[in-house]
């Protein structure tokens, strides 16, 4: 089937008319008449139902479009990939992390790797490793980092680090003491998280739960940024991983003390598609990335002595 006539199809299918796809595609609308035309007869069956007011798609045309939407975006990515190694003559790496990994782990990674390929292009884009998956498999990115999820089995993951989740609080806050918490002075401290619906967020709401904890006050956060300087000024206690506050740590502005007896554990990973085998340059990419890891401050034990 001739993808041109199928990228005709959506066009029509989104703007609900010959004319308005006509203008999107620079074509003329009798064109994108007999392009349908050939598709309906190849298909042997009407995708739309026409009315003066335009065209709306029929049970047949909603079934080819969920069909083949998807595909033809994966197309267009890769032809638009293909044509920018073309005019640049470079090795392109796509990356996919983050917002935590962007701003205190991938710079130093990036570094290394520009270093080592004068001529390679990074290209990075930020997202939980759920949206990430999707973009491993639209072809969007090559190489995902991010927390490892056993439900993606499509994918292959190579370990980067094990990192610990700690309560964060201010060098002035009460529980810097080494006095164990009770629950009912961890259901009364405000908390500081990312957005709820986050996996982090969600992966220490569940750890709470467990022990039958639900604090009275959760503040949703954006900003990584600003959940530390809201702790600092003793707001509220945040859940973070020690690399992740490495500088306020470093400069006793934040202190960190463990959850409780069962340690809150994360494996970073990075992944992509089985069926994909990785370059050279990607290869390069995970031992530099494994290389970098070996720095963080990954849990209790890597804390700044008080």
């Amino acid at each position: 089937m001739d993808t041109r006539l199928l990228k005709v199809f959506l066009a029509i299918a989104k703007s609900g008319g010959l004319v308005k796809a006509a203008r999107s595609l620079h074509l003329t609308p009798s064109a994108l008449s007999h392009g349908l035309k050939a598709l309906e007869t190849e298909l042997g069956c009407r995708l739309f139902d026409r009315s003066g007011s335009g065209m709306a798609l029929n049970q047949a045309g909603e079934q080819l479009m969920a069909g083949v939407e998807g595909p033809l975006q994966a197309i267009e990515q890769a032809t638009l990939s293909v044509k920018e190694l073309s005019r640049w003559g470079n090795t392109w790496l796509r990356i996919g992390a983050s917002t935590t990994l962007c701003q205190q782990f991938l710079p130093a990674v990036f570094a290394a790797m520009t270093k080592e390929f004068s001529k390679l292009q990074l290209v990075l884009e930020n997202g939980d490793m759920p949206e990430l998956a999707r973009h491993l498999r639209t072809h969007r990115i090559d190489l995902a980092i991010g927390v490892e999820d056993p439900k993606e089995t499509d994918l292959e993951s190579r370990a980067l680090f094990e990192d610990e989740l700690l309560f964060t609080l201010s060098d002035k806050h009460r529980w810097n003491s080494s006095q164990p918490l009770s629950k009912e002075e961890i259901r009364k401290q405000p908390l500081i998280l990312n957005q709820r619906n986050s996996p982090c967020a969600q992966r220490v709401l569940r750890y709470l739960e467990g022990y039958d904890i639900s604090p009275a006050l959760t503040m949703e956060v954006g900003s990584l940024t600003a959940i530390k300087e809201m702790v600092r000024l003793n707001l509220g206690v945040s859940v973070l991983a020690p690399w992740v506050a490495d500088v306020e740590l470093a400069r006793g502005q934040l202190k960190m003390r463990p959850m409780g007896l069962k340690s809150l554990r994360r494996q970073w990973v990075v992944a992509h598609l089985k069926t994909r085998k990785l370059s050279h340059t990607e290869e390069t990419f995970v031992r530099t990335c494994r290389n970098q890891a070996t720095a963080l401050r990954k849990d209790r034990k890597d804390l700044p002595r008080a």
